[in-house]
């Protein structure tokens, strides 16, 4: 069921990782907790079960969309973090994802109405951090799925933790009769799904990083070309039977592990992560695609643009975040109108 570590579409080699980040490339790390809901220890039952997120963090969004699109809600609970990380004066020094409800965005000039406490191991932690330490590990990273019975962390690798909430959806307390699999038991269609999966995670969701978080302009170059490719791929899929998702007339894990990426990438990744060879909005297929996912259940709500924006620009040298894109309309406005799209705009070639 959970994928093999060696697999890239669920993780970046680390070959010559240390080498590679010291000549400018940004490299992800790998995600130390692999245990699964199904383990004899973590049986699958529901209202057991927490979630760590931020909203501004697009593997964090791979997960709230899961457990939205499952049912989930209501037996999983969940924490969210604040989207700006602690800073250099913090006594418990920066960088650190926080769980800080009442601090001040500078986005909104107020606090978010989404951010909470650190409600599920019974300490009250303020860091992330805090609840790895509580087990030995000097990991730091969300999103975190975590078993309040135990007080231990079970995963806290994104692509593993949607499959596990996937495979368990009814025994964890779904509220849907019958939920639709994401990854759905038929060889010919996980063959497909596994073969976007690699495309997406290589080119356009790791792909957003290498292009914003890399300093070196060759890799920088290759990241912006390989993602533009990609959804020029995407686009072509789309277009070829005018099909409603990426693998046919259901919404699929492969869909899921798109939408974080292009949902941010009009009004944040465009500019911050210096993508700006065309917008979704550009892509007639892909937008429409865009705005479909946005009005599933639970999909609107899964998520923030304003966590995301004080997120990624409140991390810039000068913490100034864009008021904009205002032109066609606002966003995440935009994502329920998809006639926006300019028919005419056709392939985009970067």
């Amino acid at each position: 069921m959970i994928k093999s570590p060696a697999d890239t579409s669920i993780e970046e080699a680390q070959t010559d990782a240390n080498k590679r980040r010291a000549s400018g490339e940004f490299v992800r790390g790998v995600s130390g907790f692999r245990h699964a809901i199904g383990d004899p220890d973590f049986p699958a039952e529901p209202n057991r079960y927490h979630l760590y997120v931020a909203f501004n963090c697009p593997w964090c969004h791979r997960v709230t969309l899961a457990r939205n699109f499952l049912g989930l809600q209501d037996s999983i609970t969940m924490d969210v973090a604040f989207p700006s990380r602690t800073d250099e004066d913090d006594p418990a020094g920066p960088n650190l994802w926080q769980f800080a409800p009442d601090r001040v965005a500078i986005v909104t000039g107020k606090s978010l109405a989404e951010c909470t406490s650190e409600t599920a191991s019974g300490h009250s932690y303020r860091l992330a951090k805090e609840i790895y330490a509580a087990e030995g590990s000097p990991e730091q990273s969300v999103p975190i799925l975590y078993d309040k019975k135990t007080k231990r962390i079970i995963n806290n690798e994104s692509a593993e933790i949607i499959r596990l909430l996937d495979v368990h959806a009814v025994a964890l307390g779904s509220s849907i009769k019958a939920p639709l699999h994401l990854y759905p038991d038929i060889d010919t269609l996980r063959n497909e799904i596994d073969a976007l999966n690699q495309t997406i995670y290589t080119a356009i969701n790791n792909g957003a990083y290498k292009a914003g978080f890399s300093s070196d302009q060759r890799v920088y170059a290759k990241a912006f070309h390989d993602y533009f490719e990609a959804l020029d791929q995407l686009e072509a899929i789309l277009s070829h039977d005018d099909r409603p998702f990426l693998t046919g007339s259901n919404f699929t894990e492969a869909d899921l592990r798109l939408f974080p990426t292009l949902y941010r990438h009009d009004p944040v990744y465009y500019l911050r992560m210096k993508l700006n060879g065309a917008k979704i909005l550009d892509y007639p297929h892909l937008w429409r695609w865009l705005c479909r996912v946005y009005a599933l259940p639970g999909v609107a709500e899964s998520n923030a643009l304003t966590h995301c924006k004080q997120g990624y620009f409140g991390r810039t040298w000068n913490k100034t975040i864009p008021i904009g894109p205002v032109k066609p309309m606002p966003y995440p406005k935009a994502y329920e109108h998809p006639e926006l799209s300019n028919e005419s705009t056709g392939d985009v070639r970067i």
